[in-house]
């Protein structure tokens, strides 16, 4: 579950990489290449998030799917 999660905060990352790199495509000099930079930054965050969600889901430490439990087991009581 935390991996499907994961997506949310990825895709937000991924919005912002693509403006900064726009708009750093319409800069000049060290603007464009710090723009350029910060949008490898955004995408590298955007990777690594759902990264992280699979991680997270494969090794069972996900409190999504503890809660998930827990709120299953206290309707069945």
């Amino acid at each position: 579950m935390c991996f499907v999660i994961s997506f949310v905060p990825a895709t937000f990352w991924a919005i912002v990489g693509y403006f900064v790199l726009f708009a750093s495509s319409r800069a000049d000099g060290h603007l464009r290449t710090l723009g350029q930079a910060l949008s490898i930054w955004a995408f590298v965050i955007a990777v690594l998030i759902p990264v992280a969600g699979a991680y997270i889901t494969v090794t069972g430490v996900c409190p999504v799917d503890e809660l998930m439990r827990e709120m299953q087991q206290g309707v069945s009581k």
